[in-house]
């Protein structure tokens, strides 16, 4: 009998999530990183948790959704298990808009958020008062959301790995190979990027790649107002007195950990749509390679022809928005057998079948 009900493989946030969600359902869960908690794309500044348009709705959406809905509790229950605060709010969010054709899109989504968002968020426009902390609009009016939320990515993974050990889980850091066989029960493999590239090679097929991505933080104290979407950019207040900006998306890189002056790019962008931020300092930069799978959702489920085995990965962009949702559908699967994946989040849907070749 194996001594544990689940060996889940990478200390990102979707093995993070996932260990939290099996083990707050009862079952005895080790975890194994090789490096650190959040040594990918988890250990980033961001934590923008931001919905998509609520137009063209599709499964992935939904899924999103669903996800954002239900993280106000599963994030306060992962708070009062480990007593770490992840720096979860649903704060909203408040973007420019550009022209009037956008200003007629933007009303007509009104109606829509209402019905997709089930009555429990709002998408509103609303004029734009000239306030400091607001982005400047050319039509004079800004979309304010309410379903937007953030976190900070480092302390959300100290909130997940505090409250798996407050519940019994074991968390391992380091090469498994010494610590005896892995295999023993199932195993989910949440690996990031390096497990991407290892799924190329395992399907002899490109499942997924990297994408580089750049970000900074400002000491800027703006805890309890709304992030902003303004030039591309997410601008994010966190709990702690700090206030994010990000980021790139580099699909060629020389190396993969460090900052250049696109970071200083973002900076300036940042710093002239919201002028507030001009005098605020530089207090960390960070760069990394986040895994985005081949179908661009998130791909989850069972490991083809490797029994016991299952995969979840490709969390991009949206890792932490869908991660409370992802932990459920990988648990549901793995522990009671029920797949409620959708179809383009499986992984043969990342398979050249899918792509008609």
């Amino acid at each position: 009998m194996a001594s544990h009900d689940l060996t889940v493989m990478g200390g990102g946030i979707f093995g993070l999530a996932c260990a939290w969600e099996a083990t707050r359902r009862g079952a005895r869960v080790r975890l194994i990183e090789r490096h650190a908690l959040g040594a990918g794309s988890s250990g980033g500044l961001v934590g923008a948790l931001a919905p998509h348009v609520p137009e063209n709705w599709n499964d992935k959406k939904q899924f999103q959704l669903e996800s954002l809905l239900m993280a106000p509790g599963w994030w306060a229950e992962v708070a009062a298990t480990g007593g770490t605060d992840p720096g979860y709010l649903q704060s909203g969010r408040l973007q420019p808009i550009p022209d009037d054709r956008a200003l007629t899109n933007a009303r007509a989504r009104i109606a829509e958020a209402e019905t997709l968002w089930q009555g429990r968020a709002a998408w509103r426009v609303i004029p734009a008062t000239g306030a400091a902390w607001a982005p400047q609009s050319p039509t004079g009016y800004l979309i304010h959301d309410t379903l937007t939320a953030r976190l900070h990515p480092r302390r959300a993974v100290a909130a997940l790995a505090a409250a798996l050990r407050a519940k019994g889980a074991e968390i391992q850091i380091g090469d498994p190979t010494p610590q005896g066989n892995i295999s023993q029960g199932p195993t989910l493999w949440a690996t990031g990027y390096p497990g991407l590239l290892d799924l190329n090679t395992a399907f002899a097929h490109p499942v997924g790649a990297g994408v580089k991505g750049q970000a900074l933080l400002l000491r800027y104290d703006a805890r309890d107002l709304p992030q902003l979407f303004a030039d591309a950019l997410h601008i994010v207040p966190h709990a702690d007195g700090t206030t994010a900006i990000g980021s790139t998306s580099e699909n060629d890189w020389a190396d993969p950990a460090t900052t250049d002056a696109q970071l200083d790019a973002i900076l300036a962008r940042a710093r002239a749509a919201l002028p507030a931020l001009s005098q605020a300092p530089v207090i960390d930069r960070w760069a990394g390679i986040r895994p985005r799978a081949r179908s661009r959702a998130p791909m989850l489920g069972a490991w083809p022809g490797r029994p016991g085995h299952f995969i979840a990965n490709g969390g991009f962009k949206i890792g932490f928005g869908m991660a409370p949702k992802v932990a459920c559908v990988m648990a549901d699967l793995i522990l009671s057998g029920q797949d409620s994946i959708p179809p383009g989040f499986t992984v043969a849907a990342n398979l050249p079948q899918a792509f008609g070749r």
